[in-house]
């Protein structure tokens, strides 16, 4: 697997695994009025929004996965539905907390998503409790309840 900076090329495969692992993910724990919101149209323009905040994972010629960064936060992480249970995800988070370097870092996961939190738990993130947190919409931030995880990261 190779981890490269997200192209402009890339924008549409990007935004279309992130609303289908989005929506796998989110569809029955978020309250309807950001489900009525998450469109295909609004990831593709979210990508563009954070394509410089993107890397993107590469295996075989064909993008699995992805994740943001936005200063100590892992912003998004999503990896291919084809390429779930395949250790991608793991390779793919030990490559963001490299990419977020030293000290305190911290992720949010939508309360309910227990599939990601499980995730995150195994590869050492602690669940530091549930916050409001406010997501970006088309229409405007909406403030939701997350898990907001930590890890105190020590690359050397």
């Amino acid at each position: 697997m190779k981890i490269k900076p997200a192209q402009v090329a890339d924008t549409a495969v990007l935004a279309d695994m992130w609303y289908k692992g989005w929506y796998q993910a989110h569809a029955k724990i978020v309250p309807r009025a950001l489900l009525n919101l998450r469109t295909p149209a609004e990831f593709a323009a979210r990508m563009d929004a954070h394509l410089g905040q993107t890397h993107v994972a590469w295996q075989d010629d064909q993008i699995v996965g992805f994740f943001m960064l936005d200063q100590d936060e892992i912003y998004q992480f999503y990896v291919n539905h084809p390429y779930q249970g395949t250790g991608i995800a793991t390779r793919l988070m030990h490559a963001a907390e490299q990419a977020l370097g030293d000290g305190l870092k911290w992720l949010a996961c939508s309360v309910g998503n227990e599939r990601a939190a499980a995730f995150y738990e195994k590869c050492g993130w602690t669940q530091a409790g549930a916050i409001p947190y406010e997501v970006e919409t088309g229409e405007g931030p909406l403030v939701v309840d997350v898990w907001r995880y930590e890890k105190r990261l020590n690359i050397a």
